[in-house]
């Protein structure tokens, strides 16, 4: 990691990102003086894993920040979290999502979200297995929701050093996609794909990423 500070990593990593690409800055984990070091550079989206921590990073940064929750959502805390954030990006269950819908309907908003998709080689990984979720799709479950919007796929690949095994996970989320679109031709607003991290984020590019979710190489390492 460079000795420089978080404002000169943040613009390196935007150096490397085409136009269109969002970069969700993962601030998980880290002290809200260093969010706010980004922010003052000019970062407006950050991307949180535990309830607690961000809605009391909320408390601490200016209105404008939009808020990504990207850790695994238990369902006991979803009502902490819906109509507080921007996105919700790891939805991994049809049971998570009927709750989002139904808690978003209750409190007037629409909750834009995103589903997960698991792809990675490890089983520790949350996520719909890509073809019962493009079979709901196909059959059309996502016409149930009443106030939720479901924006597109959040996904990780593999962590190995195997580059071929990277790029094929993120091929496969591209695919996945893809697949949706073609067999739910009435969807609408169904174009974020968030995959990429610190170390893939580039290779996530090549495939087609809308959003990338890049912590370490901003932050530094976390302290947890």
């Amino acid at each position: 990691m460079s000795d420089r500070g978080i404002g000169a990593r943040l613009e390196g990593v935007r150096a490397t990102l085409p136009p269109g690409v969002e970069l969700v800055a993962v601030s998980k984990f880290h002290p809200v003086e260093a969010l706010r070091e980004a922010y003052e550079a000019g970062q407006r989206v950050f991307g949180e894993s535990r309830v607690q921590e961000l809605l009391s990073k909320t408390e601490a940064m200016p209105a404008d920040v939009q808020w990504h929750f990207i850790g695994h959502l238990q369902r006991n805390k979803a009502r902490m979290l819906v109509g507080r954030v921007a996105l919700i990006e790891s939805i991994d269950s049809l049971q998570l999502l009927a709750l989002v819908d139904r808690l978003a309907e209750e409190r007037g908003v629409v909750q834009r979200v995103l589903l997960e998709a698991h792809v990675a080689a490890e089983t520790t990984k949350s996520g719909f297995e890509p073809s019962a979720l493009l079979e709901w799709f196909r059959s059309g479950g996502y016409r149930t929701l009443r106030a939720t919007h479901i924006c597109g796929l959040m996904g990780m690949a593999t962590n190995t050093d195997d580059e071929a095994r990277i790029d094929a996970d993120f091929a496969a989320l591209a695919g996945l996609m893809a697949d949706i679109r073609a067999a739910a031709p009435d969807l609408r607003g169904f174009d974020v794909l968030s995959m990429g991290m610190s170390d893939d984020y580039p290779a996530a590019i090549r495939h087609g990423a809308t959003h990338v979710r890049v912590g370490t190489a901003i932050f530094g390492e976390r302290d947890y």
